[in-house]
C-alpha cells in the first residue's frame, strides 16, 4: 500500500495572482490560449478540474490585436436578439471599430470548457481597448505571450 495520496484543491485554499497581457504582442487564437490557461489555472502544479483556482486576467490594447489571413473581412461574429429573424452578423473590422474588446472575449469563451464554472472564469477577465487600465492597485504582473 502506497503512502502518497492524490491531492485535491479545496476552494479555501485557493490563491488567485493578477496577469496583465498585452494583445499586440500575438494573434488573436495564440492569445485566447494563452489567456484562457491562466483563468482555469492549469499551469499552477495546485489544478484541480472541478475547483475553480484560475487567476485574474487582465488584457490591454484589445484594438490593435493581430489576425492573420484574411480574418480581418472573413470572420463573421453572429449573435441573436431571440426574436424570429432577429440574426445580425457582423465582420472582424466591425467589430474592432465598435466594441474591440468582444474579439478578445468571444475568443476566450470558446476556448474555456463548457461547464458551470466558465461564467464565473469569464467574470474574472478584464479586457480593455486602450493601454490604460482600471485595476492598477491590483498591481498585475506582465506576461509575455509570443
Amino acid at each position: 500500500m502506497s503512502e502518497f495520496k492524490t491531492f485535491s484543491q479545496k476552494t479555501a485554499d485557493v490563491d488567485r495572482r493578477w496577469i496583465l497581457i498585452d494583445a499586440t504582442d500575438a494573434p488573436l487564437g495564440r492569445l485566447s490560449t494563452e489567456i484562457a490557461k491562466y483563468l482555469i489555472g492549469k499551469y499552477k502544479p495546485t489544478y484541480t478540474p472541478h475547483i475553480d483556482g484560475g487567476d485574474y486576467v487582465v488584457v490591454i490594447n484589445a484594438a490593435e490585436v493581430p489576425v492573420t489571413g484574411n480574418k480581418e473581412t472573413g470572420k463573421i461574429y453572429y449573435r441573436h436578439s431571440g426574436f424570429p429573424g432577429g440574426i445580425k452578423d457582423a465582420q472582424l473590422k466591425e467589430v474592432r471599430e465598435k466594441f474591440p474588446e468582444r474579439i478578445i472575449e468571444q475568443a476566450v469563451k470558446g476556448m474555456l470548457p463548457k461547464n458551470k464554472l466558465s461564467a464565473d472564469r469569464m467574470a474574472r477577465l478584464k479586457v480593455f481597448a486602450g493601454s490604460d487600465h482600471a485595476h492598477a492597485a491590483q498591481k498585475p504582473q506582465k506576461v509575455e505571450v509570443k
